[in-house]
């Protein structure tokens, strides 16, 4: 193994000892939050518009009320923002914070330097 790569065990051992205020701890609380975290950025990826309401319906397994409170907690910690609709003003779309896809490109790239 280089001195670059490192092992799936050490990365999470890694990643767990970031500050519970991060992106690292948020997204890992649940599937559900690893999923949120997911839907998000790639609706970022693709340009895509994903309305508050849309992720809710995303999130398998996940009841609507809880959906809400986790996309409100994602929101106060500044990983995502709400963006009002030109159209109709009582849609929000959910987008990615400049921060967290900073973290989330950061962590991305040491995926991609995992081997065994």
């Amino acid at each position: 193994m280089t001195k670059t790569a490192k092992d799936l065990l050490e990365f999470w051992e890694d990643q767990m000892k970031l500050s519970h205020m991060s992106s690292n701890y948020f997204f890992r609380k649940s599937p559900s939050h690893y999923h949120m975290m997911l839907l998000v950025m790639h609706a970022f990826k693709y340009n895509q518009n994903l309305t508050v309401e849309e992720l809710k319906t995303k999130l398998f397994k996940t009841s609507r009320p809880k959906s809400a409170l986790m996309i409100n907690e994602a929101c106060e910690k500044g990983f995502f923002f709400l963006e009002k609709t030109s159209g109709d003003q009582r849609k929000k779309h959910i987008k990615p914070s400049e921060t967290f896809i900073e973290e989330f490109n950061r962590y991305l790239e040491t995926l991609k330097h995992l081997s065994f």
